[in-house]
């Protein structure tokens, strides 16, 4: 998807489309992280950290429990 930035006072917007927003579940009130890395603009919501915690500890105990028949199905 290509976009054009628009002129909002002395700053630029990104006008991101209703459908975007629905599938990443961002609304008016969602907070998001602008960054990059010299190259791209990385633009992502903040996400509640203890459910990122709970999300890690997750994957390390499926790492744990799993990890070696997942790297053989990875061959």
């Amino acid at each position: 998807m290509i976009k054009k930035l628009t002129k909002h006072g002395n700053s630029m917007a990104l006008v991101i489309e209703r459908s975007v927003l629905e599938l990443l579940n961002i609304n008016a009130d969602t907070p998001v992280e602008v960054s990059t890395d010299g190259n791209v603009l990385i633009i992502s919501p903040v996400r509640d950290e203890a459910r990122a915690a709970e999300f890690r500890e997750a994957l390390e105990k499926t790492n744990r429990k799993y990890g070696r028949a997942l790297k053989r199905l990875a061959q």
